[in-house]
């Protein structure tokens, strides 16, 4: 007697996701600018120093010996693309975990909970919705920027090992510092980002929770915190990836905003939302600057949505096998 192979949730999920060629298109770019932007500046020699100035050669076009050519005060173009990506993505990849994390959090204990727990919880929410997101945004990057320049410090002293050799400590300083200034934006961008995900969250733990499998578990004696984060948030899964997905690229886009406001990454270092605002300011003279900086950003945005879309379709269980 011939049996049927059992199948999956997963399986069948990745199964229509493989056949939808925008979504794996755009898993494909963005693999392709992950690794690049993470690779190659950590290749020694490969990419010239992105703040090192050339005041003899700014302005100047694609080249063998600057393959995007040159800003406005002679640095690599190419080499501060691949710098500034690595921030950019950086951002966008921890401040959504940030905002996830704390959104999932609270709508999964508002939506297992209730009552009036439930109540308060939500009307914290409808209170924070109603704050202008910019604005707060902007507020608490200048209040909590001050405590970066310790944690720098004592970041460099972890790293470094307390050693006593200046060129290995500056060294650590290069790589370490564009990251520490960014605390403040991470925590000010995830701290208001969450609001979101938590009504998904708490929406779709008050659909799980009415289930059979809940009950079982529940007359099994189990705890709550066992049953909501062992139980209930597995089947969840399928919107909260979605979710993350769709909000990677409208993180970018806002520290690209507050880059072009002057509140993001701090110089020399650079971001694709800095590059973008310095090429924006020098059009005319020198269109490169303002080029390539925004494909690699569209690149990665759109590349991130259809993403997004295709997850969306794949992990619809209403969807056709």
């Amino acid at each position: 007697m011939k049996t049927e192979k059992g199948t999956s949730l997963w399986k069948d999920a990745w199964l229509r996701l493989s056949h939808n060629k925008p979504a794996i298109c755009g898993l494909f770019v963005l693999i392709t600018i992950f690794l690049t932007s993470l690779i190659l500046p950590s290749i020694p020699g490969f990419l010239q120093d992105p703040n090192l100035p050339d005041l003899l050669g700014k302005n100047q076009p694609p080249s063998a010996a600057h393959h995007l050519g040159t800003d406005q005060l002679g640095r690599d173009i190419f080499s501060r693309v691949f710098y500034g990506g690595r921030i950019s993505i950086a951002v966008g990849l921890i401040t959504t975990l940030v905002a996830v994390t704390i959104g999932v959090v609270w709508g999964a204990t508002a939506g297992y909970v209730g009552g009036w727990l439930d109540d308060l919880m939500m009307r914290i929410v409808e209170i924070l919705y109603a704050l202008p997101f910019l604005v707060i945004v902007i507020l608490l990057s200048i209040t909590i920027e001050p405590w970066t320049s310790e944690l720098t410090k004592v970041t460099v002293a972890l790293f470094s090992g307390g050693s006593s050799d200046r060129l290995e400590v500056e060294n650590t300083r290069t790589w370490v510092e564009p990251l520490t200034t960014l605390v403040p934006l991470f925590i000010a961008i995830g701290a208001l980002s969450w609001l979101t995900v938590s009504r998904i969250v708490r929406a779709q733990v008050q659909n799980v929770a009415k289930m059979d499998f809940v009950e079982a578990a529940r007359s099994l004696g189990l705890s709550h915190i066992r049953i909501l984060f062992q139980h209930i948030l597995p089947n969840t899964l399928g919107p909260i990836i979605v979710y993350t997905t769709l909000t990677i690229p409208s993180v970018m886009l806002l520290e690209a905003a507050l880059s072009f406001l002057g509140l993001g990454v701090k110089a020399p270092n650079s971001s694709w939302g800095i590059l973008i605002k310095e090429g924006a300011d020098a059009m005319l003279t020198n269109p490169y600057l303002l080029i390539f900086p925004s494909i690699a950003l569209s690149s990665t945005l759109i590349a991130l949505n259809f993403l997004g879309d295709g997850l969306r379709d794949a992990l619809d269980p209403k969807s056709a096998k």
